[in-house]
């Protein structure tokens, strides 16, 4: 529990952390030389509200990856021959579930994940997130991400098996499967306890990483969200493309593994990886139907 004085010394922290003009100087070592990358980011900071401008920056490589990466599969929605992937071709998204996803979307993002990126420079510094130079050797940061990608696929596997009983779903995770027949952008779509809780699994590997194993950079952390969100609204498409990350890679969840489960309802918990559904039994009547689906679509 925290006391009087720890209350107080963590005001002054995020009151200091929110008002703090950024220098580039202060960044650097004395006597490092940045690269070209290192002086384009820290230049973005130099003169402005730090806490501020990371909250902006975030906030645009949020919506950047994440409309982004759906703007393949929107473009697909209007391309007849690509009809032919669609793991639900029966089942078309009218207008106007498309605009209520998109205007639900907007609302949250605006008004509670920008807010709240606001804050999050001040809350990794606290916890110990390297803010300065120099940025973190690409093997070091891939390695990271995998990290924090099997880190949150166990946390959101049990968490997401937990919002499909009783209570939890109907008052919570029911929102979420408002769309049995799942496109990218409904990856946030959710009820927003159901994004607080499972956004939880998302901090997790890094605070843990930083805390347990080694200090994790603020660019690191910009760079697994992107990396979660390219996964997640991938995993929401509705197609099923013989290049997709899913038959190269046998472990990977994919879109024909999270769209049986807004389908049917059940089974295939996991976000990324299909390990622990295999492990604990909960994709056993996915792998039957999904061997009748490809053998149809083989004879088709």
């Amino acid at each position: 529990m925290v006391n009087a004085t720890g209350a107080s010394a963590l005001l002054d922290h995020f009151i200091t952390g929110m008002t703090t003009t950024a220098h580039m100087a202060s960044a650097m070592p004395k006597g490092y030389a940045p690269t070209w990358v290192e002086r384009q980011w820290f230049s973005l900071f130099d003169g402005r509200n730090e806490a501020v401008t990371f909250g902006i920056i975030a906030f645009v490589v949020h919506q950047a990856v994440y409309y982004g990466r759906y703007l393949p599969y929107f473009v697909c929605d209007y391309i007849p021959a690509m009809r032919r992937y669609k793991l639900q071709p029966d089942r078309d998204i009218s207008d106007a579930q498309w605009r209520k996803c998109l205007r639900s979307l907007l609302v949250s993002q605006i008004f509670v994940q920008l807010p709240m990126m606001m804050f999050f420079l001040p809350a990794a510094r606290l916890v110990g997130f390297d803010c300065g130079a120099p940025f973190p050797a690409w093997p070091r940061v891939v390695f990271q991400v995998c990290v924090f990608f099997v880190i949150e696929d166990f946390y959101h596997y049990w968490a997401h098996r937990l919002f499909h009983y009783g209570m939890f779903y109907k008052y919570i995770h029911k929102v979420h499967h408002e769309h049995t027949a799942p496109f990218g952008i409904t990856a946030e779509y959710a009820h927003p306890l159901e994004t607080a809780i499972l956004g939880q699994g998302t901090i997790a590997g890094p605070l843990l990483f930083n805390h347990f194993i080694e200090q994790v950079h603020i660019t690191t952390m910009l760079i697994w969200i992107a990396a979660r969100l390219w996964q997640t609204v991938e995993a929401h498409c509705g197609y099923d493309f013989p290049w997709a990350m899913n038959h190269w890679l046998p472990f990977w969840a994919g879109a024909s593994h999270h769209d049986y489960h807004h389908m049917a309802f059940v089974d295939n918990f996991a976000s990324t990886f299909r390990w622990w559904d295999r492990i604990f039994g909960t994709d056993c009547r996915y792998q039957k139907y999904e061997a009748r689906r490809v053998q149809k679509a083989k004879a088709d």
